[in-house]
């Protein structure tokens, strides 16, 4: 456990983020990283917005995993970085929740909710259209798994 971390929070950040996107990568197909969701959980609010940034797609992709709703806890916490310090990762978290979606469907209109009761006023003009075009695409996709999801039951 110890090892991941060390390896997500390295200070080189292109051998954290290979480690990350291996992460990611295998979790699309298999649950062998589901094991470590709650040493995941634990870096979600790292003070190193990079960090957060991995962690934010590492959950996304394990979201799939597991029946006991693991995700179900933390969702609160994933949804609040939908206005994260940081614009960037923002920006991450509202593009990773369309993995989540789409892996869990029933989240759909809680994490709609949050996109559009999002209060963007902390960034500056500059990121803000960035971060509202983020959310349209989202909320679009989200959409799309949606219907998908009412239409396969």
């Amino acid at each position: 456990m110890q090892d991941i971390i060390a390896k997500l929070t390295s200070k080189d950040d292109k051998y954290a983020c290979a480690v990350a996107e291996k992460i990611i990568s295998e979790s699309q197909d298999t649950d062998e990283w589901y094991e470590y969701f709650d040493t995941f959980v634990s870096l979600l609010n790292h003070p190193k917005s990079l960090v957060r940034n991995r962690v934010l797609y590492i959950l996304a992709a394990n979201a799939q995993w597991g029946d006991e709703n693991r995700f179900d806890a933390i969702l609160p916490e994933f949804l609040s970085h939908i206005t994260d310090e940081k614009p960037i990762t923002a920006r991450q978290c509202i593009k990773a929740l369309s993995q989540v979606g789409e892996s869990k469907p029933e989240y759909i209109p809680r994490i709609t909710d949050a996109l559009r009761e999002a209060d963007l006023s902390q960034y500056k003009d500059s990121m803000r259209p960035l971060i509202e075009k983020d959310i349209s695409k989202t909320e679009q996709k989200l959409r799309d798994y949606a219907e998908d999801y009412l239409y396969k039951r």
